[in-house]
C-alpha cells in the first residue's frame, strides 16, 4: 500500500547542485518549482526507478545524517547499486569526496559527499543478502 514517493535533500546553491547530481548520479529532472519565492526545488528520477529526488534550496546547510552513538553516524538513506566498483571509480574520477569501499560480507559500500557536505552512502548487495533486489521479490510475493 505505500512506498517511498521522494526523497529530499536541502541544498544551498541549486544552480551547482543540479549540475552535480545530474553528473554524478545521472539524476534526470522532471520538473522545477518555485512558488512565490518561498519554496524552490527541482525534482529528479533515477533510470528504471519511479522514486523521486528533489533537491530543495536552503539558506544554510542542514544534515543529512543522524549520531548513532557517540561520534557515529549514519546517513538517513541510501543509494543502490548493481555493481559497487563503477559507481565509486565514476565519484572518484569526477573529484568527489568518498570513503573506501567496505566489505561488510553480504553487502559493500562506501560514503560521499555532495558539494554541501551532504552525507550518503552507496552499497551492493550480494545474491545472498537479505536485502537483494531478488530477494526482495521473493518476499513480496509472500
Amino acid at each position: 500500500m505505500f512506498k517511498v514517493g521522494s526523497i529530499f535533500i536541502p541544498v544551498t546553491d541549486l544552480a551547482r547542485s543540479k549540475k552535480w547530481y545530474e553528473l554524478n548520479l545521472g539524476a534526470i529532472k522532471v520538473d522545477e518549482w518555485q512558488e512565490d519565492g518561498m519554496d524552490h526545488g527541482v525534482g529528479y528520477v533515477f533510470k528504471g526507478d519511479s522514486t523521486g529526488l528533489a533537491l530543495i534550496k536552503v539558506d544554510k546547510v542542514q544534515p543529512t545524517e543522524f549520531a548513532i552513538k557517540g561520534k557515529r553516524k549514519n546517513v538517513y538513506y541510501n543509494f543502490v547499486v548493481d555493481d559497487i566498483e563503477p559507481a565509486y571509480n565514476q565519484l572518484k574520477q569526477n573529484g568527489v569526496e568518498t570513503s573506501d569501499i567496505h566489505d561488510y560480507g553480504l553487502m559493500k559500500g562506501f560514503d560521499f559527499y555532495d558539494p554541501d557536505g551532504n552525507a550518503f552512502s552507496v552499497v551492493s548487495e550480494e545474491k545472498d543478502s537479505p536485502y537483494h533486489q531478488d530477494n526482495i521479490k521473493k518476499a513480496i510475493q509472500k
